[in-house]
């Protein structure tokens, strides 16, 4: 399966969206990788969200370049609030206990 996630910045106020299939892992790669990355930057990060999205990499993609080509701060955090999803975002599940 994999997973859409938003990650938070509150040093810098800052979101992050990506896609992986083992979230504990890539925590970790955001938070302490020695390359220059735009995460490296606002480190530390934590996790805000994180959606169930499909078993096809592809679909997945998909859903994380619309949400970023959305350039939306309020998206990401009625997303992270837990609002209703509608339209694209309608297939993400989102999996409380990670955040919560």
């Amino acid at each position: 399966m994999f997973y859409i996630y938003i990650l938070y910045s509150l040093n810098h106020d800052k979101y992050y969206v990506g896609y992986t299939q083992d979230i504990s892992i890539r925590i970790v790669q955001h938070n302490e990788s020695a390359r220059n990355t735009f995460t490296s930057k606002y480190r530390p990060w934590t996790i805000a969200a994180l959606f169930e999205c499909s078993t096809e990499e592809a679909k997945v993609v998909q859903i994380e370049r619309f949400i970023k080509k959305q350039k939306s701060k309020n998206l990401l955090k009625n997303m992270v609030a837990g609002q209703e999803l509608t339209g694209v975002l309608a297939q993400l599940v989102r999996v409380p206990h990670v955040r919560d």
